[in-house]
């Protein structure tokens, strides 16, 4: 490990010893910048402002009411949500609503946080694995779609990758692969195939990218090459870095192909928003929260949970196994900003956590409360059973009628079909009993919730309907639980 290595993991064991230390840190430092702005003066934010004042004055946001301040500075204003200027915004999917998301990306977000926790990454798994070649062959990044879009001269929007791509250090390009020609490719198909292509020739040590786009890319290298696993292709390959969505529902077909003598897996918490926490035990549960990168982290109950109205809690008042919602204050200009992820802690010494799923994502209709871990866990258990493999899938209810009561409807599309589809049914539905006291009782006798309602989608089903609304890409991915019926209703059209 390197001489910087060696500083940063000194550095993550300091974050992870003194927890509440570096979070004060980062508070202040955030309120003396946030007070020589137009969005902290108009509260009455001042540099030496208190953490009761800061919550008092300060209201919870989500994107949408931030959306004014936003858009004033994509029209080229300056010094509203963050002194510095703003020149970069990341695209989001908006999967949750009805739009994208512009994120505004400052230089201290930019350095500070994202590419600051990249570098940190690599500390912890070297760390780990000390003796690693990583860095004796590339780095495969699997991005979205990348093209960078001129706002007005010297301003710019797109996916966080491409954003990432323009601006890291040139030995962090230097060490990956595909070339930029070839990353930077908007059509997302047809990059995919010119991947696929070129990284059958490089030697990749790692993979870094979404779950569900990166087996994709895979499958592809195997067909190309002829191959029936990784190692057979890139005999140096030791390490996938995920995130983005579980692993869980893609661990079976991951093991069919990689390595058979075995491969780190590290799990990543990272947004537009921001570079949460990292994996810093392989092969443990939990993401290690990054306290020092220049976001202050404030926490809502999920039992409580309001939305805006919501009253936060902080680090130092969380409890083990509680499912929060995120509330964060960023070096990028957000402000007590509700991210939409939800979380639980699986530790607090230091502070590791596993994500719970999203704030708008889960189904209530019946009292069921059903979230998207349990879905997750189901699901995995439930293909382990029957040897399904799985492609995708959402879930949505299926409402109750004079003469029937209610149900969930699952649209799943396999890779390999369950040997029994009854038996796949019974086993998803057992699982959730089991990860969800709710949804148990909901179930007794019939009562409420009927058996889950199973459709099979054909090959492609999910592929076509991002397709369709122009959201193909790594960054991309379907909303897995819904509380109505309109993206069942409008994949049904598909399936």
């Amino acid at each position: 490990m390197t001489w910087r290595l060696k500083s940063r993991m000194e550095g993550i064991d300091r974050m992870a010893s003194l927890p509440f230390d570096m979070q004060k840190k980062v508070f202040h430092e955030l309120m003396a910048a946030l007070s020589h702005t137009a969005y902290g003066q108009s509260f009455g934010v001042t540099g030496n402002i208190t953490y009761a004042d800061y919550c008092a004055q300060v209201p919870l946001v989500n994107y949408e009411s931030l959306l004014p301040w936003v858009e004033r500075t994509m029209k080229g204003e300056q010094g509203l949500l963050w002194p510095g200027d703003i020149k970069w915004f990341a695209k989001s999917s908006g999967t949750t609503g009805t739009k994208s998301k512009f994120i505004p990306m400052s230089r201290e977000s930019l350095e500070e946080c994202h590419i600051a926790a990249g570098v940190d990454l690599v500390a912890v798994y070297f760390s780990q694995v000390q003796s690693s070649r990583l860095l004796d062959g590339l780095s495969l990044k699997l991005g979205g779609s990348s093209r960078l879009n001129i706002l007005k001269d010297g301003s710019y929007y797109g996916d966080l990758s491409a954003i990432m791509m323009q601006n890291l250090p040139f030995w962090a390009n230097w060490r990956s692969t595909p070339p930029l020609d070839i990353a930077l490719m908007d059509e997302w198909e047809a990059k995919l195939e010119k991947m696929a292509q070129h990284v059958v020739k490089e030697d990749v040590t790692s993979l870094f990218g979404v779950p569900s786009w990166m087996l994709v890319l895979m499958q592809r290298v195997l067909e190309i090459t002829g191959a029936e696993r990784l190692d057979e292709v890139w005999p140096h390959l030791e390490l996938f870095v995920h995130g983005g969505v579980s692993y869980a529902p893609y661990k079976d077909p991951f093991t069919d192909i990689l390595p058979q003598s075995g491969i780190n897996l590290m799990e990543t918490y990272n947004a537009s928003e921001g570079f949460f926490a990292m994996q810093d035990q392989l092969g443990e549960e939990g993401m290690l929260l990054m306290l020092n990168q220049g976001i202050f982290y404030v926490f809502i109950p999920m039992k409580e949970f309001k939305g805006r109205h919501s009253t936060c809690i902080p680090l130092e008042e969380v409890k083990l196994g509680v499912t929060y919602a995120l509330v964060i204050s960023t070096n990028g200009g957000l402000w007590r900003y509700i991210l939409g992820d939800s979380i639980r802690f699986v530790s607090l010494a230091p502070y590791r956590l596993v994500l719970a799923g999203r704030t708008r994502l889960f189904i209530n209709t019946f009292g069921e409360e059903l979230m998207i871990d349990n879905a997750e866990q189901a699901m995995a258990i439930a293909c382990k059973a029957t040897g399904a493999r799985l492609v995708d899938y959402s879930a949505a209810p299926v409402f109750m009628s004079q003469s029937d009561q209610g149900a969930h409807q699952w649209l799943i599309e396999f890779r390999q079909a369950p040997s029994n589809l009854d038996s796949f049914k019974l086993s998803l539905d057992q699982a959730l009993k089991s990860l969800n006291s709710d949804y148990e009782a909901k179930r007794y006798k019939d009562m409420v919730l009927k058996a889950p309602v199973i459709t099979v989608a054909r090959a492609g089903c999910f592929h076509d309907w991002l397709k369709s609304k122009g959201k193909l890409g790594g960054q991309n991915k379907v909303p897995r639980l819904s509380q109505n019926r309109d993206l069942m209703d409008a994949l049904l059209a598909f399936a």
